[in-house]
């Protein structure tokens, strides 16, 4: 199999690089060729299935939204960002973007996996776990300030300043995190959230002078002649601005890759699953505050446990190595770089059976809305019934900025 272009960094920061090597990965598993996985299209067809009636129990109109941040803010029927708009309306569609924005990075950097014990409990008195519940407590947050400099209506912002000097404390209060109830990767969230701080600073044509997070929506609303905005020209702004903010990667030409891991047969292979996430929940607040964004399928679906989980616990892939179910793995051990690849190569083909069952063309139900529908809640109710506490088939030790 040939390593491509691996020393190109403007391609290996891009979904098309992602989609690219994950295909071919999938080539090698058609083969047999890889080490670490075996595939059954076969059960493609059960997967496809699952996903359909799932879709069709959540959304019985097929009026699916996109699959972003956006949907863990709804708790028991209620709309907390909603809710909390309706106390905006003297704010203008631009500012009101920008707040969207603010709320939606800092929400989607700290949701990285909570792990199997930890719980948020809520002002109503909802317990929440996993997505969900860092949803909740991240956007409690925000709403309280926890990430800006000022107050009143200020507040509800993240600036540079504030994250660069945020207190692990800071963040643990607001998690609830204690000896009973641990998070995974505290530490290296309030690392991280340091670090974006940090690179708010360093990038004033994406996020201005003073650097604030939601200041992103001035930069792309310039990139939008016409007001349409390519998909690609968000995740290129995603990639370029936070890309100094990863942790311990691979770096090439002085560039933080990010998301980029190694593998013995398919060279560099770049998911960029939190950038890409944060893309797809970057549209709402453009489109609200009327952007046109296109070419929304030419970003890739996510390769993390809940749609990668979806593909084992269906038999599509199966482990040759039992260490693959029964040990915690690196993140980047080949195994799970395996995984995540054959994961979004799947998940487009997935796609299309999902789309003929539905009777759906694709222009009309984008991955994002197959996402939604869809495979990440099928993977999540196939683990539950798979396993007592619904954990995902394969274990990932997380340093709280990837899954």
């Amino acid at each position: 199999m040939s390593a491509g272009p691996d020393t190109s960094v403007a391609w290996l920061l891009s979904a098309d690089a992602v989609r690219e090597r994950a295909h071919a990965l999938l080539a090698e598993a058609e083969r047999g060729a890889l080490d670490h996985f075996e595939l059954h299209p076969e059960c493609l067809d059960e997967a496809a299935d699952l996903v359909v009636e799932v879709t069709r129990d959540c959304y019985p109109d097929l009026a699916v939204p996109y699959h972003s941040r956006w949907r863990h803010f709804v708790v028991n029927g209620e709309d907390r960002w909603v809710k909390l708009a309706e106390t905006l309306d003297c704010l203008d569609a631009d500012e009101l973007a920008r707040i969207r924005i603010d709320l939606a990075v800092v929400s989607v950097l700290l949701d990285a996996g909570a792990g199997d014990l930890w719980r948020y409990r809520d002002a109503d008195g909802a317990e929440l776990m996993r997505s969900e519940g860092l949803a909740i407590a991240s956007f409690d947050m925000f709403r309280h300030g926890a990430f800006a400099e000022s107050t009143g209506l200020l507040r509800l912002r993240a600036d540079a300043d504030a994250l660069m000097d945020i207190a692990e404390s800071t963040l643990a209060d607001g998690f609830q995190v204690s000896a009973g109830n641990p998070l995974v990767g505290l530490d290296g969230r309030v690392a991280l959230l340091r670090r974006l701080g940090k690179a708010l600073n360093k990038a004033p044509d994406l996020f201005g002078r003073p650097a604030r997070v939601g200041n992103l929506y001035d930069h792309l609303k310039a990139q939008a002649p016409g007001g349409v905005l390519p998909a690609s020209a968000i995740l290129s702004a995603v990639l370029r601005g936070l890309g100094p903010i990863w942790p311990g990667r691979i770096e090439l030409e002085g560039v933080n890759l990010g998301d980029v891991w190694r593998h013995p047969t398919g060279g560099l292979v770049p998911f960029h699953k939190l950038s890409q996430w944060l893309t797809y929940s970057l549209v709402e607040p453009l489109e609200d505050a009327g952007m046109r964004v296109i070419g929304l399928d030419g970003l890739t679906g996510l390769p993390e446990y809940r749609n990668g989980g979806l593909l084992v616990d269906t038999g599509v892939l199966a482990p040759k190595d039992p260490r693959v179910l029964a040990d915690a793995l690196e993140v980047g051990d080949p195994a799970v770089v395996e995984w995540r690849a054959l994961t979004v190569a799947l998940l487009d083909r997935l796609a299309d059976g999902v789309r003929a069952r539905l009777g759906v063309p694709a222009e009309a139900f984008p991955l994002a809305k197959v996402l939604q529908g869809g495979t990440w809640t099928a993977g999540r109710w196939i683990a539950r019934e798979r396993r007592p506490d619904g954990s995902p088939p394969i274990r990932i030790r997380s340093d709280g900025t990837v899954f």
